[in-house]
């Protein structure tokens, strides 16, 4: 699969090229970039290339609301490698999520504390979800507190498969995911086995359509992508969630909560748990009584 990576330069008030650096993630998010890295002049994005629109760019200029900074940009074409080798080699240091969870990178394995019920090992290929972004920390939070043994996961847009692997370790008897990235695919698969729980996992490549493939409902249904994606896939979601099923959403700003909510009402949907960090924000919601 070959990638376009598009290098974005902010320039103006330096004071807000943080905000800049996470507004236009956000932006370039619901276009179809699926990762990104900060670099000292901007942000590094990256689309499939069947993906990519130019004009989708130029909107992303037209509409930026910081106006004492200013973006610029330069594409690029990159063949089917892994274009985030440098950081997977330098690997990322273990995350502790509620004390209960410790997620590590396999290959640095001298640094895993060993005081914490849950390890998750994560070898990353060109997929999003090491733990190290307050999305997936937050989703695997409320993950440790449900009760999970025996209970059917489906994991949307799996990235490294991180939730549905933490997902297993808590008890879950069956995890289905999926992802439109072939390399989170494989991913996933590779983690899975890393951490033994390959034979209860079922990864496919593909949106929600691949939805149909999966047999019965889930009780609980994670989503951590962006804001546009999850409105228009909310439908699919909610065919396939159980009775009592928890749906867990996260990828988006808290700015966004008002809008995800208001769809989630339109399906019978009632928001139980919000929780927001660093303005990011995660929402968990059950059928209406």
């Amino acid at each position: 699969m070959e990638y376009i990576i598009v290098k974005f330069e902010i320039k103006g008030d330096k004071d807000l090229f943080e905000t800049s650096c996470d507004l236009l993630c956000a932006m370039a998010g619901e276009v179809g970039f699926e990762s990104f890295e900060e670099t000292e002049e901007g942000v590094n994005g990256y689309i499939q290339k069947e993906l990519y629109n130019p004009d989708d760019l130029n909107s992303i200029i037209d509409e930026w609301p910081i106006e004492s900074t200013h973006i610029t940009y330069k594409v690029g074409v990159i063949e089917n490698v892994d274009w985030n080798e440098t950081w997977e080699n330098e690997g990322f240091s273990p995350i502790i999520i509620n004390n209960k969870c410790v997620i590590y990178d396999v290959r640095h394995p001298s640094q895993l504390p060993d005081s914490y019920p849950i390890k998750v090992g994560i070898e990353a290929k060109m997929a999003f979800g090491t733990g190290t972004h307050e999305t997936t920390q937050m989703i695997v939070g409320q993950l440790l507190g449900l009760d999970l043994e025996g209970k059917n996961v489906l994991d949307c847009g799996c990235g490294t498969g991180i939730l549905g692997i933490v997902a297993g370790k808590l008890g879950a008897t069956r995890v289905c995911a999926y992802d439109i990235d072939e390399w989170s695919v494989r991913n996933t698969i590779h983690n899975a086995e890393l951490n033994d729980v390959d034979k209860i996992i079922q990864v496919l490549h593909g949106d929600s359509r691949v939805l149909t493939q999966f047999t019965g409902s889930f009780d609980i249904i994670l989503a951590n992508i962006n804001r546009n994606i999850l409105i228009a896939d909310m439908g699919a979601f909610v065919d396939k969630l159980s009775t009592d099923g928890y749906l867990i959403l996260s990828g988006f700003y808290h700015e966004d909560v008002a809008m995800l909510t208001q769809e989630a009402r339109q399906y019978g949907l009632e928001l139980i748990r919000q929780e927001c960090n660093n303005n990011w924000s995660c929402l968990v919601f059950k059928r209406a009584k």
